[in-house]
């Protein structure tokens, strides 16, 4: 099992952050590091900050050496997916190959409404996302795209300079719809980041992909699955730390690939060390 990181860039500061991915880059237990894409927080006060995701990590993989960057996930109803790609393939370049792709559909409604973005129906949100993603990759892999979809069209279109991986950056999908997003998950990526309640109904749903991944002539093994599980602080660090290892354990069991700690607001560098000893075995 491998294991990675989350920060929540909500009611918190940029150096406060920075200060995790660093520490973060220095433990060779976390692969990857993630944040989230919303512009406005998600508990507590939400006139509170939330830093932006996509600026924030491309400011950390200029910070970082080693750790793998990305968000979780960036939904498409806010940038278009031709910009979208150009974004990605420079961020790679950026971080020397390191970046991560999450990308979803999109739902924040209030965010939506506030900033006067278009957040259609679930059935037309979907049909935008799969024309998206096909988008991107073309983009990020060809020396030219054309791409005729009801909502995405591109004509001879270039993306350059391409990223430094090939074809593309890692693509992970996140979510749990049954019938659209693990398909599309099927079909297009190297990832799929689960939102789940516990193991069985994560067995529950990669039942369901693997389905799905037998429909489009897949096989499943190419697909990294990955769950997330928060570590609490109310309890103390070492209960939480407790808490933590014991998930990751039966989700390992269940036979998930990747373990995201979702780390507490404002988390201090100093929590890292003692949950990475703590998974260590796991590994």
């Amino acid at each position: 099992m491998r294991f990675a990181i989350k920060t929540m860039p909500e009611h918190t500061t940029w150096q406060e952050l920075l200060d995790v991915w660093v520490a973060a880059d220095e433990i060779d237990l976390f692969d990857s590091a993630w944040n989230w894409d919303h512009f406005y927080p998600l508990t507590g006060d939400m006139a509170g900050p939330n830093l932006e995701a996509w600026t924030t990590i491309a400011a950390a993989a200029q910070a970082t050496r080693r750790i793998r960057v990305g968000c979780q996930v960036l939904g498409m109803i806010y940038r278009h997916p031709a910009v979208l790609a150009n974004m990605a393939a420079t961020l790679d370049i950026v971080s020397g190959g390191r970046l991560e792709l999450g990308l979803g559909a999109g739902w924040n409604k209030m965010e939506c409404d506030a900033y006067g973005i278009e957040l259609p129906p679930l059935r037309e949100r979907f049909d935008r996302f799969d024309e998206g993603v096909q988008a991107i990759i073309t983009l990020l892999a060809e020396p030219t795209s054309t791409f005729t979809g009801r909502y995405v069209r591109l004509t001879d279109a270039r993306c350059e300079p391409k990223p430094v991986q090939r074809p593309h950056p890692p693509i992970t999908i996140g979510g749990r719809g049954p019938k659209r997003t693990l398909r599309a998950v099927a079909r297009w990526a190297q990832g799929w980041h689960a939102i789940t309640s516990g193991p069985q109904d994560w067995l529950d749903l990669k039942q369901i992909l693997v389905e799905h991944c037998v429909d489009v002539g897949r096989d499943p093994a190419e697909i990294e699955c990955s769950v997330n599980v928060r570590l609490q602080d109310e309890g103390g660090l070492e209960e939480g730390v407790r808490a933590v290892t014991e998930a990751a354990a039966a989700y390992r069991d269940a036979g998930v690939d990747m373990v995201v700690v979702v780390l507490p607001r404002r988390a201090k560098p100093a929590i890292l060390e003692p949950v990475a000893e703590a998974l260590a075995p796991l590994a």
